[in-house]
């Protein structure tokens, strides 16, 4: 899979894919992340990528052209399955939408800064807007970020055990049950008497009422969802 992100502070971006799960995928050749500087391909000789907005308004606005030619120079032989805006105004990211995202071969995310993009670019290009929540970031590498990772450890091959993002919070629309390791009593605090027992059915059935009762506590909505 190759995830393309296209950012005018592309250096927050450094980071987050040299470390941990991401790093193996890169390192297994299951997941390839490029990060492409929108001031190289800005306009004039100050590689300039926002402007003012019409009508007035606090905040600068970024530019059509330069994420056109970004987008060109990068689609190559091989189309783009979508093309992702980041925005707080977008449909907000689930673990779904991860799970479909994480099917598909190519990806772009473009990532907002100042007031958002040229509105006819969300009109006539993006073909899919995210929100991570209903805040505002200084710009949309975090969001990126964000969204990468939770496609990216999805895709087979990347985590040493297969089986573990099957069983994350969200998988099956109720938290994940509470877990635990060595040793099984520390500080007088001790590790549920059923998960030593070594009965598979008991165990499973134990975590999914803990899942049903943590999700009943703390995200009562999941269970309210058709």
């Amino acid at each position: 899979m190759r995830i393309d992100i296209i950012s005018a502070v592309p250096e927050l971006l450094e980071s987050p894919f040299r470390h941990s799960i991401m790093k193996r995928a890169a390192e297994k050749n299951l997941l390839n992340v490029v990060i492409h500087d929108l001031r190289k391909f800005g306009i004039g000789k100050h590689n300039k990528i926002d402007d003012y907005q019409y009508g007035g308004g606090a905040g600068m606005v970024m530019c059509i052209e330069p994420i056109l030619k970004c987008l060109d120079n990068i689609k190559e032989e091989e189309d783009f399955d979508e093309i992702i805006f980041v925005t707080p105004d977008g449909v907000l990211f689930d673990q779904q939408m991860a799970n479909s995202l994480s099917l598909r071969n190519r990806l772009v995310i473009i990532c907002g800064h100042y007031k958002g993009i040229d509105e006819r670019l969300r009109e006539h290009i993006v073909t899919m807007e995210i929100s991570i929540g209903s805040f505002v970031l200084s710009g949309g590498e975090l969001a990126a970020a964000v969204i990468v990772d939770s496609i990216g450890r999805l895709l087979p091959g990347v985590l040493n055990d297969e089986t573990s993002a099957l069983f994350d919070s969200f998988q099956d629309g109720l938290l994940a049950p509470p877990v635990f390791t060595r040793p099984a009593e520390y500080n007088g605090w001790k590790v549920p008497e059923i998960l030593l027992s070594g009965d598979d059915g008991k165990i499973e059935q134990w975590r999914l009422e803990q899942s049903l009762e943590r999700t009943k506590l703390r995200r009562p909505d999941l269970l309210n969802e058709d």
